[in-house]
């Protein structure tokens, strides 16, 4: 009987020991989570005093400089001085585009974080604040390059129809800069033209505008006569165009001093009616009618020998080229290039204008050769070298792989991409 009592009064209070050790345990976690409830809660507390960052955005206007786009955004000229000390080292902040975004990011106490200015597609300024003052970089936009075809037919000008098919107009600058040697497009474009290019083209994921990259090939249609062009390499390595046959496409000089969009108002002739004397004289050049402002070009390498006003032609550049060549521009507003420089094909020398004796804004373009005027419309355009005979082999596997391609047209276009820092994706 006793033993049986100790028995149940040891069970008892053993029970007792181990429901109050029970009880602590969980007293103890009821503490601890108690405990880091009001810490969580603090630190919440804490985190909804402060006050989140600020995201700025802001359009580039016409005249707007760097400085005030900054001090509009609520920045201190201290602080505007230092972020333009660090940017100006890695990008022109002169060159900055009406239209363009620049966005901010500014912490509670009214410092940036970070500013960044879209160059354009495939270039951004990012400037960032670190532990010894702000840090400025250009960084390529992160993108991916295809590969593809455009095609359309020309009904009106190739600017629309180039839109017609989709794309930009600069696109239509880039196929007319490929034939220049060839065509002008001022003048020898007609309704029912076709193009194909084969282009690289980058697309970015912030869905900006995609970039145009290396046209690999190209082909125009006019009136049934077919221009071609291969994208290769020169003797020299440079980039260049060539026909079908290995044949260069850049000639001596360019078929227009104007790149686009201009019409012929009046032709070379021994026997003209002056529109403003009024009287019967030559005229040895040939008029593009064009807005004021309009960029004229060089047709050719050469040294330029007069730049500035010269009795009826206004403000005149002319300048002399090789094989006793020399070409005059006139009536232009403004001259870009001055007496003694060196310019390049296609180098914008001048703007349209209306300077002399001019009824209206348009170019008078005038060519001479050992000193005789001649009739820049009807000249043939001397070639430059073909395809080397070593490089042949070559030549030829990019002709045939990138002519298939063409033909494919745009149908085809679903053909593989690639990242633009990868191998070969770059533009």
């Amino acid at each position: 009987m006793n033993r049986r009592f100790i028995r149940v009064a040891g069970y008892v209070v053993l029970g007792v020991v181990l429901a109050g050790a029970s009880w602590g345990i969980r007293r103890a976690a009821e503490k601890r989570w108690a405990g880091e409830v009001r810490a969580n809660n603090a630190v919440m507390a804490a985190n909804a005093a402060v006050p989140p960052d600020t995201h700025l955005e802001s359009i580039v206007g016409s005249g707007t400089n760097w400085s005030e786009l900054l001090q509009d955004m609520g920045f201190s000229n201290a602080t505007v001085y230092e972020i333009t000390q660090a940017a100006q080292k890695v990008f022109n902040l002169r060159r900055l585009r009406a239209g363009n975004k620049v966005l901010a990011v500014r912490a509670p106490n009214g410092e940036p974080r970070l500013v960044n200015y879209r160059i354009d597609p495939e270039h951004e300024l990012w400037v960032t604040r670190e532990k010894e003052g702000f840090h400025a970089e250009v960084r390529e936009t992160p993108g991916t390059v295809r590969v593809v075809t455009v095609a359309g037919d020309v009904e009106g000008s190739l600017f629309d129809s180039v839109i017609a098919a989709g794309e930009r107009p600069d696109l239509a600058l880039r196929l007319a800069e490929i034939f220049a040697w060839d065509m002008d497009f001022n003048t020898d474009t007609q309704p029912g033209d076709k193009f194909r290019l084969v282009l690289e083209k980058k697309e970015f994921k912030n869905g900006a505008e995609p970039a145009y990259g290396k046209i690999m090939a190209a082909e125009y249609d006019n009136r049934g006569h077919v221009y071609q062009a291969v994208l290769f390499h020169d003797r020299q390595g440079s980039p260049a165009y060539y026909s079908a046959d290995g044949k260069s496409l850049q000639k001596a000089f360019l078929r227009s001093p104007l790149r686009f969009a201009a019409r012929v108002s009046s032709h070379f002739s021994l026997h003209r009616m002056h529109p403003i004397l009024k009287i019967a004289r030559p005229h040895l050049g040939t008029d593009y009618a064009a807005p004021v402002g309009t960029p004229v070009q060089s047709i050719a390498n050469g040294r330029v020998t007069f730049s500035g006003r010269k009795g009826g032609g206004g403000i005149i550049v002319q300048i002399s080229h090789d094989r006793g060549y020399e070409s005059f521009y006139m009536h232009l507003s403004r001259a870009l290039v001055r007496s003694g420089q060196r310019v390049e094909q296609g180098q914008r020398i001048g703007l349209v204008g209306a300077t002399g004796l001019a009824t209206g804004p348009h170019l008078d373009f005038r060519l001479r050769q050992h000193g005789k005027f001649v009739d820049f419309e009807r000249l043939k355009m001397p070639p430059a070298y073909p395809v080397d005979k070593s490089d042949w082999a070559e030549f030829a596997a990019a002709r045939d792989h990138w002519m298939v391609q063409l033909a494919a047209g745009p149908e085809h276009n679903a053909a593989a991409s690639k990242p633009a820092n990868e191998p070969g994706g770059s533009i």
